[in-house]
Formats: structure tokens, sequence, C-alpha cells
């Protein structure tokens, strides 16, 4: 059995069109490797380190491979009442080495075993995926900490998209069905198409809170690296954070701490009250896109990311905006023009599409639309109907 098998990443795109590829749900959780050698267990992270300690349920793997020898590609993910992953509460897990009984209960955490990568003594590497998947659908991973999530072929992906909005989920994968498995390397074979964007920041510094967070840390400051490597400003988020996640963040900053800013961009109104620390922690956040001078607008922190190195911390290319096929039959749009809704017909198909700034999400119906749109704080009722003249306003797109 290989000692290390480097996890295949996906790339960023649009959702393919045609045969030959398979859908699967993006969970919001850490990447894993489980190496599965008659009854001893071991699971490796994204960045090559050992966290099967951290999550001793995985041990389930050898009581459902009853002996047999694999290599297992995965999820690890916590989930909320409704069985939707909530990278908050897993942020309860990644740092404890040896989680507490209390902890196992409170925040159980599940392997969602997707990919295959090595069976009974032979590499399945070089197999197409659709093999290696019939292949894990044989293994019967069901258990209480195990699963094998469900995948979908021949099928339109923006309906498998749909149904990850509506479940809350991060979004989807593309997979050629063709393809081998391309360790260590991203490749456009697997496309994640997510709902949600996020990225991988370095901590800086952070500013003192007030009210009922004074005492403890109100916000921090953020970098990434550009594309010539260079540390460069990104923000600061003050949003998402639980009591839990400050005080883990109080204790592993306090040892960082510097006197002088680890990059040298940040506006004079950030440098006030700031504490700078060594850029060692890698967080996640969520955002809205960045701005012109490079912040992240609306960051929302999702929590620190111990399997991934300083390096990731690098500023993600804007998503492509998907081709806008299909005849549009009508238009909606905010009175500042933000949110767009299209009412578009392609072939027998009708459905809506909403686009904000980058963001563009097909096939959705309109109640699913007014939803989205109710969440971001804005009314149906005050679109405006697009026409070449001047905009009438309109209250119902049906």
């Amino acid at each position: 059995m290989p000692e290390l098998v480097a996890p295949m990443l996906a790339a960023a795109g649009t959702l393919p069109v045609g045969a030959g590829w398979a859908f699967e749900f993006k969970y919001d959780g850490v990447r894993a490797i489980a190496y599965v050698d008659g009854g001893h267990v071991r699971l490796v992270s994204r960045n090559n380190n050992d966290v099967s300690s951290t999550y001793p349920e995985m041990q389930e793997l050898a009581v459902l491979l009853q002996g047999r020898r694999v290599i297992l590609d995965g999820e690890i993910v916590a989930l909320e009442p409704g069985d939707r992953p909530s990278f908050a509460r897993l942020a309860a897990r990644i740092h404890v080495a040896s989680p507490t009984s209390a902890l196992l209960q409170t925040v159980p955490v599940v392997f969602y075993a997707f990919d295959l990568l090595w069976l009974d003594g032979r590499s399945l590497l070089e197999e197409p995926y659709e093999r290696r998947r019939h292949q894990l659908l044989g293994l019967g991973l069901d258990g209480r900490s195990v699963r094998t999530p469900p995948e979908f072929t021949d099928v339109d992906g923006r309906a498998v998209l749909h149904a990850a909005e509506l479940g809350g989920l991060e979004g989807v994968v593309a997979k050629r069905l063709s393809s081998p498995y391309r360790a260590g390397r991203r490749s456009a074979d697997w496309t994640k198409v997510p709902l949600v964007r996020t990225q991988e920041v370095l901590v800086i510094g952070w500013k003192p809170g007030e009210g009922r967070r004074a005492g403890t840390i109100g916000s921090l400051l953020l970098a990434v690296h550009d594309d010539d490597g260079t540390l460069r400003f990104a923000g600061r988020v003050g949003t998402g954070f639980t009591d839990l996640m400050l005080d883990q963040l109080r204790d592993l900053l306090q040892p960082l701490h510097r006197t002088t800013t680890p990059v040298s961009d940040v506006p004079r109104e950030h440098t006030r009250h700031a504490h700078w620390v060594e850029p060692a922690l890698v967080g996640e956040v969520a955002f809205r896109n960045w701005t012109p001078d490079g912040r992240l607008r609306h960051p929302s922190w999702r929590g620190l990311r111990v399997d991934r190195g300083a390096g990731s911390a690098r500023r993600h290319p804007d998503p492509a905006v998907p081709p806008a096929t299909g005849q549009v039959q009508g238009a909606l749009e905010t009175p500042d023009g933000r949110w767009r809704v299209e009412a578009v017909q392609r072939g027998r198909d009708h459905f809506y599409r909403l686009l904000h700034g980058d963001n563009v999400i097909d096939g959705l119906a309109i109640a699913t639309v007014q939803r989205l749109l109710a969440e971001a704080g804005v009314d149906m009722a005050d679109l405006v109907e697009v026409h070449e003249g001047t905009p009438a306003r309109h209250s119902d797109v049906a």
C-alpha cells in the first residue's frame, strides 16, 4: 500500500454540458485520504498531516471493510439537523488532537467517501472515474460515521446545482466519467461550481472588540498572495465568529505577536489599535466579491484551515461568467442594477436565472429566486422590468 497519495484537486469553472459527466454535491468540510489496512485506519489531511486521532469515528472503516486493504478519498464534515454540513461546527473539532467523549457526542463527524484509489493490492489511479465509482459502491460503505455520497449521471447539471442550493450545500463538482485520478494535480476533469464564494487568507493582525466583545478579538486583519507571490492586504473580517473560535484565535495569535505590520499596503484607518502577528495562520472566509483596490467585500469568517499551507492563501481568479445560453424572455432588475432576474427559455425548458456581480445561478424556479433575494434583503416587489426605454415598476415576474 502506498504511504501517501496526494489528493486530486478540482478546478473552478462553469457547469459542463453534454454527455460524459457525473455530478456530486460539494460538501463543506476538510479533505482527507483514508488508508485502511486490515484493522488499522490512518487518516491523512490535504497537507499530509496524520489526523487519525482527531477523528476516531473513522475507525468504523475497518469494521465496514472487514479486513480489506483500501485507500479512499473523501471529505470529513460535521452535520447540522437535516444533514446540512456546517464548517462552523467542524471548527470545534479541527484543532483537537484527542477529543473528549463529550466533544465526540456534541460534534460528531461523518466521512463522505467519494473515490476509491487502491483496493486489495491494486492501484486504481489509472482506472476511469466511472469504474472507480462502481467499485466504491460495491464496498457498501454505509455506517454511522461513514457514507458514500450520491452521484448523478445522465442529468442536467443545473438540476443538481439547484438541488444543492435548496439543500444549503456548498455547490457541485462535475467529474468526467472517463478521467483517471490525477494525484496531486488540479484538473478540469473535476470542475467545481460553488454556490458560496470562499477564499483562503492569512491572518496578519487583529483589532480589539467593543461592547459584547470587549476584552477579546473584534476583527481580524487579512492578507493574500497576489499572482507574483507578494503578500497584499485584503481587508478585515469581523463577522462569523463563535465564542469558541475567538478563544482559539486568541490563544494561537498570542505567540505570533510582532511589533510591525508584515505587509506594506495597510491603509492608515486599519492600523489604528492594530495588533500585528506573523502571517502563519491560514483561515477561510466567505465573501461577495473583490473591490477594485483588492479588498474582500462583505467577508464572513468560516474558520481556520489547518489542512492548508500558507501558500494556499493566494487570491483565486474571478470565476468566469457562464455563457448565457437560451433565449431571455424578459428581465427584472433592482433600481441600482445590482440584482437581475431573467426568464429564460432553452428548448422546451423554462426557468429563471439570477445574476449578481460575477455570480450567475441558472435553472431556478421562481420560488427559489424569491427566497434568494429575500435572504439578500431584496424584495421582489421592488424590481423593475427592463425595457429598451424607461423601466416600468413590476411586482411579479410570472
